[in-house]
């Protein structure tokens, strides 16, 4: 059979669209016999099926089915011969299952009869290896099913050239699309045929219509009609915005519209009005907006004197400036350029604006430019704002400095630049240069160096451009320059650095000058102060009266004298802080009572210098840099430069003496022996034990103390006023002795007695059977484990002590041999 791929492009995509759309045009979809697709050119088809419409299968056939997801497809023979098919599934699961019923041949619908083939097999149900079903030469039967009868295949048909019939092919179960292969020899009537190049389906227009560049033109087609009909009468051309309505044939498009976007795709059905066949075409339509030029930037100009003020926001705009930046860099292009007030001139070429425009009304102004491309015919609308833009403020003025350079010919250095403010009333974004002609100024030639300007005549005119940075527009001023020979007095302030902080800076009255700068003067001068020399000449930052210096010790400012504003003299005035006296800063001391009438020595405390420059008075009368004091008490001195400034220093002499033990506390034969020391004194005590240098402690009580003897030290830490001691008593008693011959503990006695410690006590020794055995001498070495001159054995042993204090203690120890 003959194929036509074009057909089958189109054709394909359109079926399945079809599908989309059967809901919602459901009354003209290809699922009822009256909207059955006409089957041309023998092409495969791909389609998907959706709802039944109206159901027309009832009764009709021998298959036992009816419409569930159909489409109707009309079938014209062309030439005679055999007409079959394969319908595969899109999808190969078995439970997809498709059905088709034949009617014909040249029936017409509502009186279609019964299905001449059909097939309602269930391809699981038959066990069948594939989802496939149709017609072909080797089946014999007419019709099969449903179920699981038959195997999804039934008999070709023969027809005749002349005949048509209708396939309708239906999907029980599932929802996968399925496609469709023609076989046998039978033809259908060829498409119509599609002259389209896919050159001439890509359509390229310029936008037309107002506002020239939302990609929305007026679009004939009659061109691309007429090239496609190509003369044959029984072709019919439509157009249509969709492939659903060039499909149904409904909503044609006027041969002139309007696009509703770009790029927008259109449709064209191509019909056979003999045979009915059609095929789909598409163009896609461009509307291009000319875009091919530079945007104008916004034109800005400063205020002149064209119109004769430099000051009321007028001046004139060349236009030609515009359309060359508008054009720059672009090659080979065609332009007609135009300007105008309003938007809708601009649309209408209405009252084009002259190239040389002079502003009437106050800036910004929007311009409208239309570009006409005279090749292509697009049109491009863009805008630019006009604005006329302030000059600065440019004052004249006159500075009047004094000729202080010892010379007196009227000639002195200038900085000028100190003036700018008042030239420029202190506007922000200005910067000034300085010509000595106004030809230079013009010329931007030979600017002069404003910080250091030396006049040659007096008075001289230097000219000023203010310029503003952020603009670039400028203004012109004129300063004048004059110089006056006088003279003042100078004169120093002094002062002690007694402000609070010993830096070397301090507040000045400045007005304390005046008398000795104006001393021999005329009347009625003015004073003003200034922190340099050169602020004085320009009369820059001036100075309060009151003023800290800012640098330290010493420094020079300078009076400006004036008469009328006009400069009598300047004068410098040095600023002198002196220093004070460098010294320690108070301090507390201690003197040991236990030491008087021994003296300690004070002295004014002096840092880094010669006491014998300075003058002292103390507390005490004496004028000496030290003192010999022998009491606690609070001393002062004040201490003085020879240039006159004091600093006072107060020393405190607290007291402290050595400690005086009052008392001893001791807990003995115990687990924890502890020994707690009473002391009374001046002083701030520290206490050791057994050994005088150490190791010292703030508390005065020892714990775990060894039974025996023991010296407690006491020192004093407050001034080291020297260490008392005292030997105490710790009794205890042993827990074993081994007398077995060598010199390593051979005797038991109670420890922590002596003759001067409980020395008339009373200790026995018992053995287990509590006989007495020995009564031991308190002062003695003890007992040495022998009774009546025999050797007693390793045991245990008792004893009972009865203190010389009152106390007694009971207990066992061990002899070991």
């Amino acid at each position: 059979m003959q194929q036509n791929p074009i057909f089958f492009k189109t054709y394909v995509f359109l079926i399945f669209i079809f599908g989309i759309f059967s809901v919602s045009v459901s009354a003209q979809a290809p699922n009822d016999c009256q909207f059955a697709v006409i089957v041309c050119g023998n092409s495969s088809l791909s389609v998907d099926v959706s709802g039944v419409g109206s159901q027309e299968l009832n009764n009709s056939n021998t298959c036992q089915s009816q419409e569930n997801n159909s489409i109707w497809l009309t079938v014209n023979i062309a030439t005679s011969g055999t007409l079959g098919f394969t319908l595969t599934p899109q999808s190969t699961n078995i439970n997809e299952d498709y059905d088709f019923f034949v009617f014909g041949p040249n029936v017409s619908c509502g009186n279609i009869g019964q299905a001449i083939r059909c097939s309602t097999t269930n391809p699981a149900a038959s066990n069948q290896g594939n989802n496939l079903t149709g017609m072909n030469a080797a089946s014999t039967e007419t019709s099969e099913g449903p179920g699981d009868l038959g195997n999804s295949f039934v008999k070709q048909l023969d027809v005749l050239a002349g005949e048509s019939y209708f396939i309708v092919i239906d999907r029980p179960v599932g929802n996968s699309p399925f496609s469709l292969e023609w076989t046998g020899t039978a033809t259908f009537p060829d498409n119509p045929s599609n002259p389209l190049t896919q050159e001439e389906t890509n359509l390229e227009i310029c936008d037309n219509l107002v506002p020239f560049s939302d990609g929305i033109a007026q679009v004939d087609i009659n061109a691309l009609k007429t090239t496609i009909t190509n003369g044959e009468l029984d072709k019919m051309v439509s157009f249509h915005s969709s492939e659903s309505d060039a499909i149904l044939n409904t909503d044609a498009l006027s041969t002139v519209f309007e696009n509703t976007a770009s790029p927008q795709t259109y449709f064209i059905r191509i019909e056979n009005s003999i045979t009915g066949c059609f095929i789909l075409n598409e163009f896609t339509l461009t509307v291009n907006t000319l875009s091919n030029f530079n945007t104008p930037s916004n034109f800005e100009l400063c205020d002149d004197e064209t119109d004769g003020n430099a000051f009321n926001g007028q001046t004139r705009f060349d236009f030609n400036l515009k359309t060359e930046e508008i054009i720059a860099n672009i090659p080979d292009i065609d332009y007609s350029i135009n300007y105008y007030s309003s938007l809708s001139d601009a649309q209408t070429e209405t009252a084009a604006l002259p190239l040389n425009y002079d502003n009437t009304a106050p800036t910004p102004i929007e311009v409208f430019v239309r570009i006409d491309d005279n090749t292509s015919n697009c049109v491009a609308i863009t805008s630019f704002n006009l604005e006329v833009l302030e000059i600065p403020v440019a004052n004249d003025i006159s500075i009047i400095q004094c000729d202080e350079d010892g010379l007196p010919e009227g000639f002195t250095l200038y900085d000028l630049t100190d003036y700018s403010e008042f030239i420029s009333d202190d506007e922000p974004n200005r910067d000034l240069k300085f010509y000595t002609s106004m030809a230079d100024l013009e010329n931007d030639e030979d600017e002069i160096d404003a910080t250091a300007f030396t006049n040659d005549v007096s008075p001289q005119i230097v000219f000023a451009l203010v310029i503003n940075t952020q603009t670039g527009c400028s203004n012109t001023a004129e300063v004048t320059l004059e110089t006056s020979s006088t003279a003042s007095n100078d004169t120093s302030l002094e002062a002690c650095d007694y402000d609070g902080t010993e830096d070397g800076f301090y507040n000045f009255d400045l007005q304390d000058a005046e008398a000795a700068i104006l001393l021999g003067l005329p009347i009625d001068l003015n004073l003003s102060y200034y922190e340099t020399y050169e602020n004085a000449l320009t009369e820059t930052d001036v100075l309060g009266n009151s003023f800290t210096n800012s640098i330290p010790y010493n420094q020079t400012i300078y009076a400006r004298v004036e008469n009328a504003n006009a400069c009598f003299g300047i004068s410098k005035i040095e600023l002198i802080v002196y220093e004070l006296p460098n010294l320690l800063p108070e301090e507390t001391v201690y003197y040991c009572l236990n030491t008087f009438p021994q003296t300690s020595t004070l002295t004014g405390g002096l840092i880094e210098s010669l006491p014998n420059n300075y003058y002292y008075e103390w507390s005490t009368g004496e004028t000496t840099s030290e003192i010999e004091i022998n009491a606690a008490g609070t001393y002062s001195v004040r201490v003085t430069t020879t240039d006159g400034c004091f600093k006072d220093r107060t020393i405190t002499v607290l007291p402290s003496n050595i400690a005086t033990i009052t008392n001893i506390e001791i807990t003995d034969a115990s687990s924890n022996n502890s020994i707690s020391v009473l002391v009374s004194g001046e002083g701030s005590y520290q206490y050791a034990l057994d050994n005088p240098n150490g190791l010292y402690q703030d508390s005065n009580v020892f714990e775990n103390v060894p039974f025996g003897f023991h010296t407690v030290y006491v020192r004093d830490v407050k001034n080291n006023c020297g260490i008392v001691d005292k030997l105490v008593s710790v009794i205890g008693f042993p827990k074993y002795f081994t007398p077995n011959g060598d010199t390593y503990n051979p005797y038991w006695q109670v420890k922590g007695i002596s003759s001067n410690f409980q020395p008339d006590s009373q200790i026995l020794i018992y053995d287990r059977m509590g006989k007495l055995l020995k009564e031991l001498d308190p002062l003695g070495p003890g007992w040495d484990g022998t009774w009546n001159g025999q050797l007693m054995p390793s045991s245990d042993y008792w004893f009972v002590v009865k203190l010389q204090d009152g106390r007694t203690f009971k207990g066992h120890f061990s002899l070991k041999r």
